[in-house]
């Protein structure tokens, strides 16, 4: 390699490695704000202060509408809302993930699973 090349090469990576770290910080950041999982402990404590809905709503209100087995049940701060997601196969074997707002209740979204 010519030395012009050689430190052409090497003031592209410097550039690069100089701006890493703020296109990193802001890629992970905006991937914490797309759908930060609630632990059990702050779930409980939204549900007590009366922030979100209690669970065995939305388990009702998805097993009156696609009667069949719960999966799995995560609740999500996602799109600047809480959002419960829960996932159920039906009696015909379909798994379909449902999402809920847990503020105020309403379906918003129901997709099948691959």
């Amino acid at each position: 390699m010519t030395e012009p090349r050689r430190w052409g090469v090497k003031a592209a990576l410097c550039g690069f490695l100089r701006w890493f770290p703020i296109v990193a910080a802001l890629f992970f950041a905006s991937g914490l704000q797309a759908g930060r999982d609630i632990d059990q402990n702050e779930a409980l404590r939204l549900v007590e202060q009366g922030v979100v809905l209690p669970l065995q709503r939305f388990i009702d209100d998805a097993q009156q509408r696609f009667p069949g087995r719960l999966l799995e049940v995560e609740l999500e701060w996602d799109d600047d809302r809480y959002v419960y997601e829960l996932e159920i196969v039906t009696r015909s074997g379909i798994v379909l993930e449902l999402d809920y707002d847990a503020v105020t209740g309403k379906l918003l979204d129901v997709d099948e699973d691959d």
